[in-house]
């Protein structure tokens, strides 16, 4: 079922809206011209992951030892552990769990932003 959560141009940006949806806690995040909505809870130690950052990662190459910086805007980082997961999947980045975030699809129309829960 949607639920109409705001106005897109009332959604804080490099922070995250917190609502309680149908008893299940939701963290809303506006990165750019992209919405995304994940369960509020970390799958590892159930921290408000609407605490944490959107931001990017380090990712491998193929010379070893060597990374690069990548995923700008699409890795969301727990607040507590630093836990690093795809905030538009809600899969556990580098293999450190099979774990995942529950993420919700959101729709933006005529300036209003609906998350199916």
């Amino acid at each position: 079922m949607e639920h109409n959560v705001g106005r897109l141009d009332e959604l804080p940006e490099n922070d995250a809206l917190t609502l309680d949806v149908d008893g299940r806690p939701v963290g809303v995040f506006k990165v750019g011209h992209k919405v995304y909505a994940v369960r509020n809870l970390c799958p590892h130690k159930r921290a408000p992951l609407a605490r944490g950052t959107v931001e990017g990662t380090m990712l491998p190459t193929a010379c070893a030892g060597e990374y690069r910086f990548g995923m700008e805007g699409q890795v969301l980082k727990c607040p507590w552990h630093g836990w690093e997961l795809n905030i538009e999947t809600g899969q556990c980045l580098f293999g450190v769990s099979d774990s995942r975030v529950k993420t919700y699809r959101v729709s933006v129309r005529d300036g209003d932003v609906y998350v199916d829960i």
